[in-house]
């Protein structure tokens, strides 16, 4: 029987359609349909100022699929923690995961109550692999090691996917503490996947996402290349270390690619 369930928590609180939020914008961007017309304006207003942005979103989701593909054919990984993992579109971690690997098993983390209304689409599994979803916010890492746990076995590698979330933590050191603590969770041979917005690349992008945070809405903060380096500290990245998305293992057919203000990397727990 396909192994899918739903880790119930407090997220069942009313969804404001009223004011823009991040993760649906993002959806937006990415082509999903799980948003409402307040997030397709704020995403439009943002894309007038800074098109590029439609190119950081989808860059960053072809570098998910890329790390997660090594994880699963090169590394072995059958186990994945993805947190803040957004609404659901094309290609989520289990879909890549278990198509190389039916067995392969994920566990979902999010606090955003629209991704738990349609967490169902996270939790569609082979027979051989499972899906759950945990509702739990970014900066309770011991409710999310102790919810995972229920479907991953935390004794064995497993791959822990930070995309696109750590931005929503504006204070750096936290943000460390939280990486941190999760890895502290792993065993040795997992490993950790980052992707997040950078600044030093594109004076628009950063230019606009000041401007989208002064707006009101939930703030996503970029940061300097160096600072998403350094949630690797004590790990060993691979090849080529922490890049430009899409300069990070790219596909050799396709057209040479350009750096973006979005850097990420692969790193393994010795």
């Amino acid at each position: 029987m396909t192994d899918h369930t739903t880790v119930p928590g407090s997220a069942q609180q009313k969804i404001d359609t009223s004011v823009p939020h991040s993760a649906r914008i993002w959806n937006y961007w990415l082509g999903g349909k799980d948003n409402y017309p307040v997030d397709e304006q704020a995403g439009d207003a943002y894309s007038a100022v800074f098109p590029g942005i439609v190119t950081v979103a989808r860059s960053s989701r072809a570098f998910l699929g890329r790390t997660i593909a090594h994880l699963v054919v090169e590394a072995g990984i059958r186990q994945f923690l993805d947190v803040g993992t957004g609404l659901p579109t094309e290609d989520n971690t289990h879909e890549v995961a278990q198509r190389l690997a039916p067995d392969a098993r994920i566990v979902y983390v999010d606090h955003d109550p629209l991704v738990l209304t349609h967490a169902r689409a996270l939790l569609t599994s082979t027979p051989q692999g499972a899906t759950a979803y945990v509702d739990a916010d970014l900066t309770d890492p011991d409710r999310i090691l102790s919810a995972a746990a229920g479907t991953l076995d935390l004794s064995r590698p497993t791959a822990l996917i930070l995309s696109n979330i750590l931005g929503h933590v504006a204070d750096h050191d936290q943000a460390r503490s939280i990486v941190t603590r999760l890895m502290d969770g792993l065993p040795s041979g997992s490993y950790l996947s980052v992707n997040d917005g950078s600044r030093g690349v594109d004076a628009d992008y950063e230019r606009a996402q000041d401007a989208y945070n002064d707006s009101g809405a939930i703030p996503y903060f970029l940061r300097p290349v160096d600072r998403i380096t350094a949630f690797f500290d004590g790990l060993e990245l691979l090849d080529p270390g922490v890049v430009s998305v899409p300069l990070w293992r790219p596909d050799p057919s396709a057209p040479t690619p350009g750096p973006i203000g979005e850097h990420g990397g692969l790193a393994r727990k010795p």
